[in-house]
C-alpha cells in the first residue's frame, strides 16, 4: 500500500524549487502558492532562473495543492462577499457604481481633459483611508503617475474638507512616476510587496495608456502594443483578486472620424482594455462645476448616468 502523498503547503515544497529558487521567488513577490498558481510558467522561469518545463511543473503542483478548478456559483458568491467599496464622495455616483469603486476589479474612467478623471483619483486616495462605516477601507493608496498629474496640495485640500489630518493622509499615499510604458509595467509587477507592507487597498494608474500611446506609433507597432497592454491588464486584475484591492485607471480618448451619428469620443486601447476593465465609465464636462458619469460597460451594473460636481472641496453632488 503506497504512502499517501504529502500535501504541499509552501512554495519550498514545490517540485524543482529548492532553497535558492524559493528565495528568488520570494524576493520577486511570488511568495505564496496562490500567486504561483495564477502565474504563467514563463514568468516563474524568468524570475527564478529555472527552465520553463520545471516552472510549469511548479505551477501545476501549486494549482493541484489549492484544488483550483470548477466550483459552484454559491461558492463564488460567498467569496464576493469580501468585496469592499470605496465611496467617490458623491452619493449619485456611488449609486451608479453600485456602492462605489469596488475591490477585486478594474474600474476605468475615460474622458477628455478636464472631465474629472484625475480629480476622482485624488478623492479616492483620500476616501480609501476613511473608516469602513464612512465609505472607506482603512487602507493606503498606491498612485502610479504617468503624466505628472499628481498634486499633493489638492489631496491635502480634500483631506482637510473631510476633517482628516493632511500629513497622515499624504503619508498613506505612495507615489511612483512612470517615465515609460516599460517602467509602468515594472512598477505594477513590483507592487506586491508594497500592497502587503503598507496595507494598500487602492491602486491608481493616471493615465493607463499615455506611455503606450506615445511610444507605439503607427499600425506597424499596434500588435506589439496590444500584446503588452494585454499582459499589463491581466497583471492588474491578478493583483486586484489576490489582494482584494480596488484598481482605478484613467484613460485618454480619441475621436472616431468614421462615426456619422452620436458621440465620436472613444477610449484608447481598443478591445484589449475594453475586455479587461470590469467597469467602464465615461466622464464628461457639463455646465460650470458639473460632470456627467455614464456606465458604458459592466457585467453587473446597469447602463445609466448621473451628475456629480468637482469643487474646491472635492467630489460631491449637485445641489
Amino acid at each position: 500500500m503506497s504512502e499517501k502523498k504529502k500535501k504541499i503547503t509552501t512554495i519550498d515544497e514545490l517540485p524543482g524549487v529548492g532553497e535558492t529558487t524559493a528565495a528568488k521567488l520570494r524576493d520577486a513577490g511570488y511568495d505564496t502558492l496562490d500567486i504561483i498558481a495564477v502565474s504563467l510558467p514563463a514568468e516563474i522561469a524568468e524570475v527564478a532562473g529555472i527552465g520553463e518545463g520545471t516552472a510549469a511543473k511548479a505551477v501545476i503542483a501549486a494549482r493541484d495543492a489549492l484544488e483550483m478548478g470548477y466550483e459552484t456559483a454559491d461558492t463564488v458568491l460567498e467569496r464576493r462577499k469580501n468585496i469592499g467599496k470605496i465611496t467617490t464622495g458623491s452619493k449619485e455616483l456611488d449609486t451608479l457604481l453600485g456602492g462605489g469603486i469596488e475591490t477585486m476589479n478594474i474600474t476605468e474612467g475615460f474622458g477628455r481633459f478636464g472631465s474629472g478623471k484625475s480629480q476622482l483619483a485624488f478623492q479616492l486616495c483620500v476616501n480609501v483611508q476613511l473608516p469602513k462605516d464612512k465609505g472607506g477601507l482603512e487602507g493606503g493608496a498606491l498612485f502610479i503617475d504617468t503624466e505628472s498629474t499628481f498634486r499633493p496640495e489638492r489631496v491635502s485640500q480634500m483631506a482637510k474638507t473631510l476633517g482628516l489630518d493632511e500629513g497622515t493622509v499624504l503619508k498613506n499615499i505612495t507615489i511612483a512616476r512612470a517615465h515609460t510604458s516599460d517602467h509602468q509595467v515594472l512598477l505594477v509587477e513590483k507592487a506586491t510587496e508594497l500592497i502587503k507592507e503598507k496595507n494598500i487597498k487602492l491602486l491608481i494608474i493616471d493615465s493607463l495608456m499615455a506611455g503606450f500611446r506615445s511610444e507605439y506609433v503607427g499600425r506597424g507597432q499596434l500588435a506589439e502594443r496590444q500584446q503588452k497592454i494585454n499582459k499589463h491588464m491581466h497583471e492588474l486584475q491578478k493583483l486586484a483578486e489576490m489582494y482584494n484591492v480596488a484598481i482605478y485607471v484613467t484613460n485618454q480618448v480619441m475621436d472616431r472620424p468614421d462615426m456619422m451619428f452620436g458621440d465620436p469620443t472613444a477610449p484608447v486601447g481598443g478591445n484589449v482594455v475594453a475586455h479587461a476593465s470590469g467597469v467602464r465609465m465615461y466622464l464628461r464636462r457639463s455646465k460650470e462645476n458639473r460632470r456627467i458619469a455614464k456606465i458604458v460597460d459592466s457585467p453587473h451594473l446597469a447602463e445609466g448616468e448621473c451628475v456629480f460636481t468637482v469643487t474646491e472641496n472635492g467630489i460631491g453632488d449637485a445641489e
